[in-house]
């Protein structure tokens, strides 16, 4: 495709700026899918395995869950395998475990720029942005305010700057300047031009669902068939804890299920407000809640591609206020990553915190809840840079100083830091300096020391007096002179002139019918 407009350097393209020196905000890890290569962390044994199971089979046939969506209710009548009784469905295990069984256990998604595309399953595992706060922080204005189309374009340049950011979620925060009837439709353009990776879509009504897979279809300069015939964007649906789906979520889940697009069902299940208080039984609530919409997108089109998620917690007791990063989260989705293996489906987990601000509280529990992700074999990262207030602010200094902690991950994650040639054992290197010496000088040193250890873009590892000297800027602060840089030099990644244009007609066009329906 043809870029549009000149452009001054490559700030937000395919290579990124990986391939960028001298004046470039910073020297990012390149573009890549992760692999994890670490044994997953697994609490439980072959006997918590099946428990956990049982629960969650005993859960849908006994108590069932309620479907407020009366389509999803016929189509689940007629399967076959459900006991309906009004909006309650109960479905035996036999039939559940032979549903789920039709999804694949790993996947691609082809965004409309095939050299974005992301594998979601196996050992991969991807990040993505931080999704759908209402409210927005930075060191400049100092308080939390609502947010804007501005702000969100601007997280959105962040999603498309860093590479190790895979797949752009919802809005990373959402813009309450626009309408809400129309809201989709701005922010969508936004997303398709500011960045080219893998799109989402809210599952808040059919015109919004289907207003955005059109204007994907379009971005990639897609016939219908050519949407259809992969999955090119994806959807994410909570359930209505406690062992509810609601009408507007499930709406969109079939829509998408019916056109062959990814789709990921999350949970909420707090443990102590919208779940047992016990890790255990939050978990296998949350996977009944979850492996009954699978159920559903497979009766639907058997061989749709789906992801489990977890979100389940636990609240302060205290103030019922949600707590992210904190034990019993790890445990909750490290377990979830046993199921989810157990079951054969892609696990999707999050990036989160409870603090306000992008202090040292948050920094160490969203180091938990990403360490979590890695050790449950997560392959979907949620929120991964950027959340704060346990997701109702966005933050771009959060988002950079998270990114330099994804780097980390992805660094451990490379064969070198573990690698066991004779080169890396070094034995010569080690004879040449013997019993007195150092190894700064020698030739082992000098050939390796450009890249033999990871480098960071945001940590300041002078001594104090070196830090002193240098103005005693705190890490918050450095991220948000590295924020200002980097809008500096953002470019939108290309888009041929007439898809743009195209794709602006198409948002005139539903704005002028008005978009979504809304109630004001």
């Amino acid at each position: 495709m043809a870029a549009t407009g000149n452009r001054r350097k490559r700030g937000g393209g395919r290579a990124g700026a990986a391939t960028r020196r001298g004046s470039a905000a910073i020297e990012q890890s390149p573009w890549r899918l992760p692999v994890n290569i670490d044994r997953p962390t697994e609490p439980l044994d072959e006997d918590g395995i099946a428990a956990i199971h049982d629960g969650a089979m005993r859960i849908l046939e006994e108590i069932g869950i309620a479907f407020l969506n009366p389509e999803a209710i016929e189509i689940l009548r007629k399967s076959g395998g459900c006991y309906i009784d009004g909006e309650i469905v109960r479905m035996g295990r036999d039939f559940v475990m032979e549903k789920i069984a039709l999804a694949p256990s790993q996947f691609d998604i082809t965004p409309r720029n095939p050299d974005r595309k992301i594998t979601v399953g196996g050992k991969h595992l991807l990040f993505g942005n931080v999704s759908s706060p209402p409210n927005y922080w930075d060191m400049a204005l100092g308080k939390k305010v609502p947010g804007t189309r501005e702000m969100c374009q601007n997280l959105l340049k962040l999603t498309q700057y860093f590479n190790c950011i895979h797949f752009a979620g919802g809005y990373p925060v959402e813009p309450v300047d626009v309408h809400a009837s129309v809201r989709h439709l701005d922010v969508l353009y936004d997303k398709l031009t500011i960045t080219d990776k893998v799109m989402h879509a809210y599952s808040l009504g059919k015109e919004r669902v289907e207003d955005v897979m059109e204007m994907v279809r379009i971005a990639g300069g897609l016939s219908h068939e050519e949407f259809d015939e992969k999955p090119r964007m994806y959807t994410n649906i909570n359930s209505t804890s406690p062992l509810k789906h609601d009408f507007p979520m499930i709406d969109g889940w079939m829509r998408l299920a019916r056109r062959g697009q990814a789709l990921v069902v999350t949970p909420f299940t707090l443990a102590g407000a919208m779940a047992p208080v016990t890790m255990s039984g939050a978990v296998a609530q949350s996977l009944a809640e979850a492996l009954c919409a699978v159920v559903l997108a497979q009766v639907i089109n058997p061989g749709c591609p789906c992801v489990i998620g977890t979100f389940t917690s636990n609240v302060d007791m205290k103030s019922g206020a949600p707590a992210f990063g904190t034990p019993e989260y790890m445990r909750a989705t490290q377990m979830t990553g046993q199921m989810a293996r157990f079951y054969n489906l892609p696990l999707r987990s999050s990036g989160v915190c409870a603090a306000n601000v992008p202090d040292g509280q948050a920094m160490w529990e969203t180091s938990n809840s990403l360490w979590a992700s890695v050790q449950s074999g997560t392959n979907m990262v949620y929120h991964a840079a950027g959340w704060l207030e346990g997701g109702l602010i966005a933050s771009p200094e959060k988002f950079i100083m998270d990114c330099e902690f994804i780097q980390q991950i992805q660094r451990y994650m490379e064969p070198a830091t573990f690698a066991t040639t004779p080169d890396d054992i070094a034995l010569d290197a080690i004879k040449s300096v013997g019993n007195d010496g150092h190894f700064f000088g020698i030739q082992h040193t000098q050939e390796r020391y450009t890249t033999a250890f990871y480098q960071p873009f945001l940590s300041d590892w002078k001594n104090y007096e070196g830090w002193e000297v240098a103005g005693g800027i705190w890490t918050p602060e450095r991220a948000h002179n590295l924020f200002l840089q980097i809008l500096d030099e953002f470019e939108e990644p290309p888009m041929d002139d007439a898809i743009r244009e195209e794709l602006a007609d198409f948002v005139a066009r539903r704005k002028s019918e008005g978009g979504a329906p809304t109630d004001f």
